[in-house]
Order: structure tokens, then sequence, then C-alpha cells
């Protein structure tokens, strides 16, 4: 017999003798198959539906950092921009391991406040990670609540060695350059044009400005220059004739500032209305700042992690997203800021962990990150300080420029790329950086 002749089994009779079971024809065989593949497939959708309200309902969160008031609240603002541009990308490509990005913002406009900002984010609104904050002293201090707690924290703009040196922990990442960075790269340049003579300095008197007189300091020495001396000047001064006088009077060679925030355009503006024709240079530099300030007042040499001018096709196009986004282009603190929740997101979604434990470890095998210099970056293991060239700008004449953005010449990429990264790295035995175990 053939297959639709087929005696049914015992089984499949239903019903008395006298009323025998319906044989299942191929065509009842395939309306029953139609209705399991339907049911599976509702089954499917609902779990799907199940999956995206979990995720909608169980977001990524980071929690970002940075002073948005106080002497440095211009430079937070850009920071607080490029974490949001970085974070909406993210969710427009889907987020990380299928669930949404969402960032929570604090101002940490100084250390005290900082600590409870950092706390409130770690305990209340369960972040898993902390990215940002632009002053020394706040890093350190946010960094030792993050070491406390396990959380991973990249901060994206202190300059201080202290932070990736006696004061590093192994849960904090460090995007920014350091001052021995900074001073090494714009020194080189210094030294090939002649320029380490006598020099008069003038500190700001915060950590990375303190900080960035003891490494430029050493460095003018070791490369037998004359210090004249040096003034502390306390952060927000709106009057600098004292000290443009008493610079009038000892006629130095060259003034090296390590200023912060607006003290940087403060003292240029009134160093133009004085009239002095001293050379400048300087360890921090802050475009934001110089952009405020305008080109008819900015002068001097300085050291860059990241400027929107440099010749990188990424850098470029980093810079169209942006200004697509918010009508003018990155300075350094909204590309660190970028890059840094770009790190962890990318860590999380390489790992397959939200957890900080996993994501330090991935940190620490050498990962190489887009970073918009055209070479990767990648933090060292043993500081987790980002390697990384730093830029020497010059700025550029007012007819040269092609819009007011446009403030700055580059002079030079330092390393060069054929040099290595370390070469204007703190040593490791000048750092004093012992990571505690994992």
């Amino acid at each position: 017999m053939g297959k639709e002749e087929r005696e049914p089994r015992s089984s499949d009779r239903k019903g008395s003798a006298s009323s025998p079971a319906k044989r299942l024809t191929r065509r009842d065989w395939l309306k029953i198959a139609g209705g399991w593949g339907t049911a599976a497939l509702m089954e499917g959708l609902e779990r799907s539906l199940r999956s995206r309200t979990f995720a909608a309902e169980n977001p990524i969160k980071l929690g970002h950092l940075t002073p948005r008031t106080g002497f440095a609240g211009q430079l937070g603002a850009y920071a607080v921009l490029g974490a949001q541009l970085a974070v909406e990308e993210a969710n427009a490509r889907g987020g990380v391991l299928g669930r949404p990005i969402e960032v929570v913002y604090e101002d940490s406009v100084n250390p005290g406040t900082a600590v409870q900002k950092a706390r409130k984010l770690i305990e209340k609104d369960k972040v898993q990670a902390l990215v940002g904050e632009i002053l020394s002293a706040s890093t350190m201090a946010i960094s030792d609540v993050a070491q406390e707690a396990g959380i991973l924290f990249i901060s994206t703009g202190s300059h201080s060695d202290e932070v990736r040196g006696i004061r590093c922990h192994r849960y904090n990442f460090n995007v920014d350059a350091s001052n021995t960075m900074y001073v090494n790269a714009l020194g080189r340049w210094l030294v090939q044009h002649h320029k380490i003579v006598k020099w008069y300095f003038l500190t700001g008197d915060f950590a990375a400005g303190n900080d960035a007189y003891r490494v430029s300091k050493r460095f003018l020495l070791d490369h037998g220059g004359t210090e004249l001396g040096n003034d502390l000047v306390p952060t927000n001064t709106p009057d600098y004739s004292p000290y443009l006088l008493k610079l009038k009077s000892i006629r130095p060679d060259l003034v090296f500032l390590s200023l912060g925030g607006s003290d940087q355009t403060t003292f240029l503006k009134q160093y133009k209305e004085f009239g002095l024709s001293f050379e400048v240079a300087g360890a921090i530099a802050d475009v934001a700042q110089f952009w405020a300030l305008g080109p008819d007042a900015l002068t001097g040499v300085w050291p860059l992690p990241w400027y929107h001018g440099i010749e990188a096709p990424a850098a470029k196009e980093f810079t169209e997203r942006f200004i697509k986004r918010f009508g003018k282009p990155p300075e350094d603190h909204a590309w660190s800021d970028y890059i840094a929740v770009g790190m962890v997101l990318e860590s999380m979604e390489k790992t397959g962990s939200t957890q900080s434990r996993d994501l330090v470890k991935f940190l620490e095998s050498e990962a190489e990150f887009e970073i918009y210099k055209g070479r990767p970056g990648k933090f060292r293991e043993w500081d987790h300080q980002l390697m990384q060239p730093v830029y020497v700008l010059k700025p550029k004449k007012k007819e040269q420029m092609n819009d007011e953005w446009d403030i700055f010449d580059v002079l030079e990429e330092a390393p060069g790329r054929e040099e290595s990264l370390e070469v204007i790295m703190v040593k490791k035995e000048e750092s004093g950086c012992r990571l505690e175990p994992l």
C-alpha cells in the first residue's frame, strides 16, 4: 500500500468501533504543522519583545564627571559634548551588548564635590564605569573612590605626573598626556630652535600647575638653561599687572606659563595690552580658551594632545561629525572624552562584560584603539598612561586663518612616526607608580 492508504495504528483511532477514526491526509498534516509554526513564531516574537524590553529597562550606565562651572567650566562644556556624541553614535549603532547606553552627567567643580558626585554615581546611580575630569586634584580624589569601589575610571583631562605616578591606581586609566609628555614634546622643539636660555616661570597654584613647573624647571636646567624666578599665581587672578611689571624689569628671554583655564587668556590679553615682546611658551594649553581669546592676543608655542587641524583622515572625519552635530569643531577636551567613552564601550563589546575587573584586564592587554591621530593608541600596562604623540603648535597670523577656529599651525608631532612613543614618556624608574593587585 502507498503512504496515503496505510492502515492507521490503534493509537491513531478515535471514537467507537461503529465510528471509525478519520484518516489524516497530507493536507491535514500541513495544516497542523502550520499551526505549530505559527505558535513557534509567536513564541519567538514574544521572547524578542521581552528581550528588548529587558534591554531598554537595563541600560549600560556611565558616570561622567567634569567641571562645568569655575575656571575650567568652559573646557568642561566641550568635554560633555564629546561624551554626548560618543554615546549618541553608539546608540545609533544599536548600543553595546544589545543594551542602550545612558550617561549621568555631574559637575565636579572641586575635589570635595568630585568625591561626593563620584560616590553618588557609584552607589545611587549604579554606573558601570566613570569617565571624565579635568582638574588633577579632583582626578586623584575620584580615582581613590573608584579604586575603593572597584569601578573603572578613565580620566580624560588631568596632566599631573602624580596621577599616573605615586597616586596611580589599578582601576584608573589616563587618556590625556602627562606633564612630562607635554614638556618633553615642547622642550624638544625649544632645544632645536635655541630657546633654552633664561626663563621666568608663572605657575598656577593648582595641582597640575605646580607639577608642570617642577617638570619644566628640571628640563630647563638639564639642558643648560637658567631659571630667573617663579611666581605662584592663584587661580582666577583678574589682574596680572604686578607680574607683568616684574617681567618688564627682569627681562627674561622666555616666559614659561603653567596657568590653566581662564587664567591663560587673562594673562595673554594683558600681556598684549602691556606691549611686551618676550617669547612665551607653556606646558598647559586649552584650545577653547584660545578661541575665546582671539587671534590678536594669542602668542607663544604650545603643546596639545589633539587639534582638529592635524593631518589625519580619521581626525577630519571626527571633526566633520562633531561640526554637523554641534555647529563648531571639537577641541582637545571634546576629543579626549569622546575617545574615552568609546574605549569603555569597545572594551565592553570585546569582552562581553560590563564588569570593571574584566575591562581593566582588557585595557592592560595592549589593546589598540582609534584615537584620531593617524596611529593607534594603547595604554601602558604598568602605569595606565595612554601612549600617544603630542603636537607642538604656534598661532597663525590672522590673515592666514580660514575661519575663527583655524588658529594654529602644527609645527611638530612628537615623537615622530619613526620613533618610539616611549621617547617623551616618564621612565618606569622615575614614576613611583605601584599598581594594586586586581
